[in-house]
This record gives C-alpha cells, structure tokens and sequence, in this order.
C-alpha cells in the first residue's frame, strides 16, 4: 500500500476521516476506532505520508514522551473528498441493487398461496 499509484481502499478513507476531526489521535486509538490492528494503521499511515496526505509533526509532552500530530494536506483532503465522492456512488449502486432484490421478494411473497410456511 506504501505505492503512491495504488488505488485508495475504505481504510484509507476511514483513517483520513479520523485524522481531519482528530489530529492528536495515536495509532493505538485509530486502530481501535477503526477496528484494525495498530500494526494495519501503521501500515496504512505510512501510505498516506508517503502520499503526501497527511503531514506528521512530532513534539515532546510534558511527560517526556515523543508524541505526533497528523494533520491532513490540502492534497490529503482532496483525496478524502474524491474518494467520498467514489465511496458514495458505489454505496448508492449497492443500495439500488438492494432494493431491486427486496422487491422481488416482496413480489415473490405476495405471489405466495395463503402465506404457507415451507
């Protein structure tokens, strides 16, 4: 996934979304947001850096730790906002596929002698 010319998947997505609301997240608490492991989001991460997404900024807390803030490019938006765009097209073809088997069915057991149990 670290290949700037790969297709963008949902995670990808899924992670921009997280870090435009919180930059102070950590990839422990992402992982656990999005139901991956930390290992996945370190992945993932890399790939949107390597992108030119997101933009990483370290600093030293109070507590000596090393932490990061991830911020989102103006090019890490755009593409969130393209693969929305893309996400939401699919999503609308997968609802209206949906709805044409749900009607079949309901013309299937309207077309049913009685309502018999099988």
């Amino acid at each position: 996934m670290t290949d700037p010319t790969q297709p963008e998947n949902e995670l990808d997505y899924a992670l921009l979304r997280q870090l435009e609301t919180r930059t102070d997240s950590n990839q422990r608490d992402l992982a656990k947001r999005l139901g991956v492991s930390v290992g996945k989001v370190n992945f993932c991460m890399r790939a949107v850096i390597d992108r030119g997404w997101v933009k990483v900024n370290n600093f030293r807390r109070a507590d000596n730790k090393l932490a990061y803030a991830y911020l989102l490019t103006p090019s890490g938006a755009a593409a969130k906002m393209r693969m929305a765009r893309k996400f939401l097209a699919i999503k609308e073809q997968e609802f209206e596929q949906l709805q044409r088997e749900i009607d079949a069915l309901r013309h299937e057991v309207s077309d049913d002698d009685g309502g018999q149990a099988a």
